[in-house]
């Protein structure tokens, strides 16, 4: 299979579960200034008409769009990795929600600190909002060392990119339980090796 990526972007989370899983995967970039052609010569667009990442190619040609999905799609492949819950659990749909809460809340609530345009007015709005969320977060990490208790999951691997990201664009410090998880999500093998490859620094 392979991932279409962008360094240091939402991405990063199924590059992390790939190497968390030891998944057989090959990487291509997406020159997102350019035509948004990739390192191996093909039209992002054609292939994801979306036009942002991640995308995962399979082996079969498939190409499945949408980080919350593809994070579980490559759970399911190899549950003996237990990077999800089994479906049909409750343990899966609080999974789910906190995927969901992640994509929406979170990594979405950031995108005004994206744009040039935005005024101050609306990012101390924006920011207000984000501190609320992040809060619960560390709230729910207080008493366990993952967010579904003491097993590493997808929702740790996106839970890290929307964390980076917060202290990157945001310009936030993490303190608390959410420093000394941020913490220790950086110090994982798979962490290391995705920000290695992709030349980013915690």
């Amino acid at each position: 299979m392979k991932l279409y990526y962008v360094p240091g972007v939402c991405s990063l989370a199924s590059h992390i579960v790939l190497r968390e899983g030891k998944f057989d995967f090959q990487l291509d970039r997406v020159d997102v200034r350019n035509g948004k052609k990739t390192d191996g010569g093909e039209d992002y667009v054609a292939l994801n008409p979306k036009g942002y990442v991640p995308a995962l190619k399979l082996d079969n040609g498939r190409v499945l769009t949408e980080g919350a999905v593809i994070l579980q799609y490559l759970a399911d492949s190899k549950p003996e990795t237990k990077l999800a819950p089994a479906h049909g659990t409750m343990e899966r749909l609080e999974l789910m929600e906190w995927l969901h809460f992640i994509a929406t809340e979170l990594h979405k609530g950031m995108s005004v600190f994206y744009q040039a345009t935005a005024g101050d007015e609306l990012k101390a709005v924006m920011r207000g909002r984000l501190d609320t969320r992040f809060g619960l977060l560390s709230k729910h990490l207080a008493t366990r060392s993952f967010i579904m208790g003491e097993q590493f999951t997808v929702a740790d691997a996106y839970a890290f990119y929307v964390l980076r990201a917060f202290q990157k664009q945001v310009k936030a410090t993490l303190d608390g339980p959410l420093a000394k998880y941020y913490a220790a999500l950086a110090a994982r093998e798979s962490v290391k090796a995705a920000m290695e490859l992709e030349k980013l620094e915690p």
